[in-house]
């Protein structure tokens, strides 16, 4: 495939979707002319306010319209399975959300039909691509702060005692591991480039049988070591700090990156700041449209068979809590 403008449709007209969509407009060489969802309404909104020309209430007339190159897909978490295999069915490349599915089994049937079908799928993990991060990886790369040892990340928030919102229904996915804990661990296995060989882990069970709040300990060969927080019922800082045996890099409110520093030993602190005008979704639109053109089936920053393992990491500590969701079989 060779686009010079490659045409994007989104597939949930919410929240998520709406950064997305303001974004795309600092993604050079993107055209966003089509957004579906359960309700015709609520697209034909979203495309006034968006101005894209074309709204559809459901998945199925997204994915039949044939100028659509790419959907990005910001539905709620437990359909994202049944959204991306309609999409995929219908050879449409897809960017889809985090958490990618519920569970590692939803995620392994997803990959296997755009492996099997030859179709581009990538996770939406914008922060991989943010220009601090990449930077930090740049840093590391260079051996600027020796072996790394140890990884700590939080992200935490407080949203109140709300137990309609979505992030407290189990039905919805809810719970503190996959819509605040993916950072972390995403950013642990980003650093690492590979998954823990043990796993500790504990978490507060709310009143709707969520986890509000959890804490993860990751081991890795040689003893390296990852130490991951995160919440919804709490307040965090979320900052990530990597320590190597030559110095350590702090990267302030990390999941949205707009600076990073690096500080070695007997040396003065090196500073990157981004002042980017977008709030960082475009640079993951950009990758994937960088990957369409180059006929690429899937991004080399987050390959899918670590969106797999990471999957597999989240069953394996939800494992431990016994924390099931209806999407668990």
């Amino acid at each position: 495939m060779s686009l010079q403008t490659v045409k994007w449709g989104i597939l949930g007209p919410g929240w998520i979707s709406s950064k997305f969509a303001k974004d795309l407009a600092f993604a050079k060489g993107a055209e966003l002319i089509a957004v579906g969802g359960r309700s015709l309404e609520k697209s034909e909104r979203f495309a006034k306010e968006f101005n894209i020309p074309r709204a559809y209430g459901s998945v199925d007339e997204l994915a039949q319209d044939a100028d659509v190159d790419i959907v990005y897909v910001g539905t709620l978490h437990p359909i994202h399975k049944e959204n991306v295999l309609a999409l995929l069915r219908a050879g449409k490349a897809v960017l889809c959300e985090k958490p990618f599915t519920m569970n590692a089994a939803e995620a392994k049937e997803i990959i296997d039909l755009a492996r099997e079908k030859k179709v581009f799928l990538m996770e939406a993990m914008w922060t991989r691509f943010l220009p601090p991060i990449r930077k930090i990886m740049e840093w590391i790369a260079a051996d600027k702060i020796g072996e790394v040892r140890l990884v700590k990340a939080d992200f935490g928030f407080d949203i109140g005692w709300a137990p309609e919102s979505r992030l407290l229904d189990p039905a919805l996915g809810g719970g503190a591991l996959l819509d605040a804990g993916i950072y972390p661990v995403s950013f642990a296995s980003l650093i690492y480039g590979e998954a823990p060989t043990k796993i500790m882990s504990s978490a507060r069970i709310g009143e709707t049988g969520v986890d509000e709040q959890f804490s993860l300990l990751f081991e890795y060969e040689g003893g390296r070591a990852a130490a991951l927080n995160g919440a919804v019922q709490l307040g965090m800082v979320s900052d990530a700090y990597i320590y190597g045996t030559k110095g350590y890099i702090h990267a302030p409110n990390f999941l949205f990156g707009k600076s990073a520093s690096l500080h070695v030993k007997n040396t003065d602190a090196e500073s990157y700041v981004d002042d980017r005008e977008a709030e960082g979704y475009a640079f993951e639109a950009e990758e994937a449209m960088n990957a369409l053109r180059e006929g690429r089936l899937e991004s080399s920053v987050i390959p899918l068979d670590e969106t797999l393992a990471i999957m597999t990491t989240l069953d394996t500590i939800r494992k431990q809590w016994g924390l099931r969701y209806p999407a668990d079989q």
